[in-house]
């Protein structure tokens, strides 16, 4: 019988300080499993010796092979069917996506990101040349305030900031073009940027930053 390896698996050997996981031969290991073993650090092994190995690679092998005997006009005409006969109607839902691990309180309503299992999304997705992603943790109802993680590699965007926002330098450096005056901030740095405001934001190199956007009136620095 095979064995599955899935995300809680990878998070509970992250927790105990594990840097490897030990795979038999033939294990599966689900996508958001590998996802959150890069985040985290985390490295699949499999096989500790070489007859072991031997018999792991000629099983890919086998593998292989018969994917390249699979018959795809018949692939294309069971898929056509299904949807056709709409069969997958009563099909049981999927798994919700997680964007992110989340634990806390029920009881206090204490809730606690783990920052380390967060998955971006690209906020241009259009544009490969503009690598910059985000992920939104907290949010109203109304949308009125959020608050998230953001990073970018040699890249830029800019905007109209509709609302007031709070930038948190968690990596990196970059540049802020405000109203046409450039500063240069680094980890550490907080911005506190006003609503209405028009700001590039750009970077040579790798930048993550936590922003919190929303309207709220009389923002100031307490010195």
């Amino acid at each position: 019988m095979k064995k599955l390896v899935c995300a809680e698996v990878v998070k509970a050997a992250a927790e105990k300080g594990q840097k490897t996981i030990s795979l038999e031969c033939n294990t599966l290991i689900t996508p958001a499993a590998r996802d959150l073993a890069k985040e985290l650090g985390v490295e699949f092994v499999t096989g500790s010796s070489a007859g072991e190995k031997g018999r792991c690679q000629n099983n890919v092998f086998q593998k292989n092979e018969t994917l390249k005997n699979i018959d795809r006009d018949l692939i294309y005409q069971i898929v056509k069917v299904i949807l056709s006969n709409n069969l997958l109607q009563n099909a049981a839902d999927l798994p919700s996506y997680k964007p992110f691990c989340i634990d806390g309180d029920p009881e206090s309503g204490l809730k606690i990101v783990r920052g380390r299992t967060v998955k971006f999304a690209p906020l241009y997705p259009g544009d490969t040349n503009k690598k910059v992603a985000c992920c939104d943790v907290a949010k109203e109802e109304n949308g009125q305030m959020r608050a998230g993680f953001l990073t970018m590699e040699k890249s830029c965007f800019d905007g109209d900031l509709g609302n007031d926002e709070i930038n948190v330098i968690l990596e990196g450096s970059m540049s802020v073009n405000i109203n046409g005056n450039t500063f240069e901030v680094c980890q550490g740095d907080v911005l506190l940027i006003p609503k209405g405001s028009k700001v590039t934001r750009s970077s040579s190199g790798y930048v993550k930053l936590f922003y919190v956007t929303g309207n709220r009136a009389n923002l100031m620095v307490h010195q």
